[in-house]
């Protein structure tokens, strides 16, 4: 059993069906032995994008939350522990939600399950 942080991209490939999603990404999240987590992070990051018009999810960010919850995934508040080590981490790319959520999985000593190219750089668990 583990302890896994989806990143934004990677709830909503999987909500939607979508085959950009790993195998290994999917039969992580199919797997219910597994804990799964999302961060608000991520709703915040899907009601910006819906606004500006950069992003469309049907059912927005609510949905988005509510389609987390009845597939089993805790949702994780931001704390300060989790603003304390994106404080910390290092500049190796600006993107706020990102970084936050990097900080979370670090902080949790969660696995964090993405495709961005960035989060090799960072000292956090991650696989795709």
């Amino acid at each position: 059993m583990g302890h896994y942080l989806l990143d934004t991209h990677t709830a909503m490939w999987f909500f939607n069906g979508d085959s950009a999603i790993s195998k290994t990404a999917k039969q992580i999240i199919i797997d219910q032995s597994n804990n799964k987590y999302l961060s608000i992070v991520s709703a915040w990051e899907l009601a910006i994008k819906i606004g500006l018009g950069k992003l469309d999810f049907n059912g927005k960010a609510a949905g988005f939350i509510r389609l987390a919850e009845n597939n089993g995934f805790a949702i994780l508040p931001i704390k300060d522990d989790h603003l304390t080590a994106l404080e910390e981490l290092p500049m190796h790319h600006r993107d706020p939600f990102d970084r936050l959520i990097i900080a979370t999985a670090i902080t949790e000593d969660m696995t964090l399950i993405t495709v961005d190219e960035n989060t090799p750089k960072y000292e956090v668990s991650h696989i795709w």
